[in-house]
């Protein structure tokens, strides 16, 4: 039996044990499974459209568009370490965009041919270092935790790339080997500027189109009351937010429900600091839907039906196998999130010890952050107390992992590629945040 019918097998036998024994009467279930649900409307809402579906396109051009010497050449097994690995890991500064994003952009330059050292540490990377996350962290939950981060984060995908690299080194040199026996492509029918434009025009607009808002939001409710809020999840017909000051005997860091009725009006509290971020995410679409425009001008200038329907095809390809996984990792995280309640979690990564910093990590690497949203979270987490190096630990391996992308990174690389990665970023994210905890805490 195959490793893709292997994975069939292995999630039914997963759903199959799930409906046997779990209690649906149970509250806690029920409120788990709307929660799941919940989630998944949010994801679909503000995630699917604006990033999950132009990185499919971008990931179908990628597999289409890209040579595969050029790809062997600067991000293969034999290409110069100091390139392969230093663009790898600074991507994300560039992209700026969530883990949903780059999964896909993930499998497209590894189909073409990319060595595992330089894509696992694009993989890691990418999400890890949004400018504005690393800021926000700064700003929020304090400089030295965010300078933690982005050096850690960078460090990280360096040290994991080479350590995946070594470990699975004999199979690297036969998908290489295998790779360059496939057939060479036709010569490009257009010019080197023209592709750099094309890719660029694509990414820019996954940029604009997930650009996050790091503002605050005062929320004026029909009953009178005025709030300072983080929003976390918006759905058809509520919010979930977390208070940013305390309003009346609820503290800081309180979650609340609102429904959509309830609110009478919303306005961003802006720092000055972020102003020209709030700035661009007001007139987001006006930038992605230029960039749309343009995109569309050159794929009919420059491309011929044959490309397109290339492309297209990639791109279903890559659709039909990542977003279902997505979908059902995001329901996953839903339902595990609400079974277990914050102070809990806050309960069992208290202080720095080696068994706080490994929850930290194992549940960084279990829950779905978007964009942002790790920060209100892990300030409220350390309200309840949470200790700061924990918290590194799971500023570390949440942006790389969650239940969604080790299910499409499984689905890429196979079961003991990605066994390997999650072990990797799971132990270094706990070493890394006990460290930070005994020196700099």
């Amino acid at each position: 039996m195959d490793r893709k019918q292997l994975g069939i097998l292995a999630a039914l036998v997963g759903v199959f044990l799930f409906a046997y024994y779990v209690n649906f009467t149970s509250p806690e279930v029920q409120n788990a499974m709307h929660e799941a649900f919940y989630m998944l409307q949010w994801y679909v809402r503000y995630h699917t459209l604006a990033c999950v579906v132009p990185a499919m396109f971008i990931a179908g051009a990628i597999a289409t568009f890209f040579r595969k010497e050029a790809v062997l050449r600067h991000l293969g097994p034999k290409a110069n370490k100091v390139e392969a690995y230093g663009v790898a890991s600074t991507s994300g500064t560039v992209l700026a965009v969530c883990s949903c994003s780059v999964l896909p952009m993930f499998a497209g330059i590894y189909r073409v041919g990319a060595g595992l050292g330089p894509a696992s540490a694009f993989l890691y990377a990418g999400p890890a270092i949004n400018v504005m996350a690393i800021f926000l962290t700064a700003r929020v939950l304090g400089l030295d935790l965010g300078i933690a981060r982005v050096v850690g984060s960078i460090v990280f995908a360096i040290v994991i790339g080479l350590i995946m690299a070594v470990i699975f080194r004999n199979d690297e040199q036969k998908r290489t080997a295998a790779a360059m026996q496939l057939p060479d492509p036709p010569p490009a029918k257009r010019k080197g500027w023209q592709t750099v434009l094309f890719f660029a025009s694509m990414i820019l607009f996954l940029v604009f189109s997930d650009w996050a808002n790091p503002s605050q939001t005062v929320i004026n409710t029909t009953d009178g009351r005025q709030m300072t809020v983080s929003v976390l999840i918006r759905t058809s017909e509520t919010y979930r937010v977390q208070l940013e000051q305390p309003l009346g005997d609820q503290p800081k860091g309180t979650k609340l429900v609102l429904n959509i009725d309830q609110i009478e009006s919303e306005t961003d509290l802006t720092p000055a600091s972020y102003q020209w971020v709030a700035w661009v995410y007001h007139h987001r679409w006006y930038f992605a839907a230029t960039l749309f425009v343009a995109t569309l001008i050159m794929v009919g200038s420059w491309f011929d039906a044959d490309e397109i329907a290339a492309w297209m095809n990639e791109t279903w390809s890559f659709s039909k196998s990542i977003i279902p996984l997505l979908f059902g990792g995001v329901l996953a995280t839903g339902f595990i999130g609400a079974l277990i309640p914050e102070h809990i979690v806050a309960s069992w990564v208290g202080g720095d010890s080696f068994r706080a910093n490994l929850v930290a990590s194992m549940i960084g690497g279990m829950w779905y952050f978007a964009t942002l949203t790790e920060v209100p979270i892990l300030e409220a987490l350390l309200g309840l107390g949470m200790g700061r190096g924990p918290a590194l630990s799971l500023l570390l391996a949440g942006p790389a992992l969650s239940l969604p992308s080790i299910a499409v990174i499984y689905s890429v690389i196979g079961g003991k590629k990605t066994i390997a990665f999650v072990v990797l970023t799971v132990l270094m994210s706990t070493i890394v945040g006990m460290a930070f905890g005994w020196f700099f805490v």
